[in-house]
């Protein structure tokens, strides 16, 4: 991964053999605040905000008119509330653009962005569209996690008896420790991670590498350009007095998962035809791309069959790919995936991961493209991969090369 002059790699490449390149032209995010309702920076903030602001940076850094957009498609859990009615479409008009321009909200758990992202991709690829928008928002503070189990109070389970009794389904937690009990992995090694996440995400910050997909963002007088969850002070013995949250004799804390967090993300891609057109910038191809469904009880060892699957079909090994993002949605996840595939560490999740910048868990998907691309970029590294974890046992990758 030196700075020298980089001769492009040839793959195979189911994605694009059949179809046009679907070109990344611009990826940028929020920061990620805290879901605290005195001390989140987005306590004030409704998501069609969040999502607009996103929508607004998009255009303004590729410089695209709105009428130019030939579609949004966003991910977004939680489309109770605030985030109901296509929220996608509502952050769009609530900015002021163009109705002309259509919208979808897709869900796909904690897969939910890059399932857009791929979604858009395939528009792309197949002729359907040139420029479409792709994204992702949550705004777990005021929509939170819970909101599922709140309204099949009023309107019905969506794991009825008939299902129940093919799957015994638990929560997301216990499959991470199902997880560390497969595959070994200790609390110790989990706050290790943890550990590495906040320090690499710390320095990130210092050294400015977030500036390229960051949106800075002023709430309550502060202008915040970094993310809330963020701890630099973080250590082993902080994490050792931790309680377990899932088992009482369990492994995984709140310092080995996620943080519940606000925020969005968006992705602009074009065709050949529309790079030309509107003068855009390439900045990576989408080379190929999965999803893959897994056991829905362990639910969330996804990212290993998703990513084996990729390598497989472009005949790549782990040691072609130059950087990785692997969602952090508990040490445990990585920590397997690591075992199974065996990548140089060093190369994955180098500015931290979601431990640390926190999960948003309908844009997090999205975030993962902009902060892959931006370090892409900075190194001058050509092949990138973006895997994530989701819940209800699915799992998705992406590859992406830079030209």
């Amino acid at each position: 991964m030196s700075n020298t002059a980089r001769t492009q790699r040839s793959f195979t490449n189911p994605f694009i053999e059949n179809g046009r390149d679907a070109w990344i032209v611009e990826a940028l995010r929020t920061p990620m605040g805290k879901s605290h309702p005195e001390k989140g920076w987005f306590r004030d903030v409704h998501p069609n905000e969040l999502l607009g602001r996103v929508y607004t940076e998009l255009l303004g850094s590729t410089g695209l008119a709105p009428a130019e957009i030939e579609d949004l498609v966003v991910g977004c859990t939680a489309p109770f509330g605030e985030q109901s009615r296509n929220i996608a479409r509502n952050a769009w008009l609530q900015a002021g653009y163009p109705p002309e321009v259509p919208a979808t909200v897709l869900d796909r758990r904690c897969g939910s962005a890059q399932t857009a992202v791929e979604m858009a991709a395939g528009l792309v690829s197949s002729g359907t569209h040139d420029v479409v928008i792709a994204g992702g928002v949550e705004h777990m503070g005021h929509v939170p996690m819970n909101s599922p189990a709140e309204i099949s109070k009023l309107y019905g389970e969506p794991w009825p008896e008939e299902l129940r009794a093919l799957y015994d389904f638990v929560p997301q937690g216990e499959s991470a420790e199902l997880i560390a009990d497969r595959w070994g992995i200790t609390r110790e090694q989990m706050d290790e991670f943890a550990v590495r996440s906040h320090a690499r995400a710390a320095e990130a910050v210092d050294a400015g590498r977030f500036e390229r997909e960051m949106i800075p963002w002023e709430t309550h007088g502060e202008r915040h350009a970094s993310d809330q969850t963020i701890r630099p002070g973080t250590s082993l013995e902080s994490l050792s007095g931790l309680k377990t949250v899932f088992r009482e004799d369990g492994r995984i804390t709140a310092g080995s998962s996620s943080p519940i967090c606000d925020g969005a993300a968006g992705v602009v891609m074009a065709s050949d035809a529309a790079v030309e057109r509107h003068g855009l910038t390439k900045r990576a191809r989408i080379l190929d791309q999965t999803t893959v469904g897994v056991d829905p009880i362990i639910m969330l060892t996804g990212p290993i069959p998703a990513t084996q699957k990729l390598l497989q079909r472009n005949g790549m090994t782990i040691d072609d790919i130059d950087l990785i993002e692997i969602n952090e949605a508990f040490s445990s996840v990585v920590l397997a995936w690591e075992q199974e595939l065996k990548p140089d560490m060093e190369r994955v999740n180098v500015n931290g991961g979601a431990i640390a910048l926190g999960h948003p868990v309908g844009a997090t998907g999205s975030r993962l493209f902009a902060t892959l691309l931006a370090e892409m970029e900075r190194r001058d590294v050509e092949i990138g991969l973006v895997t994530m974890c989701c819940g209800g046992g699915l799992g998705t990758a992406t590859l992406i090369q830079r030209v």
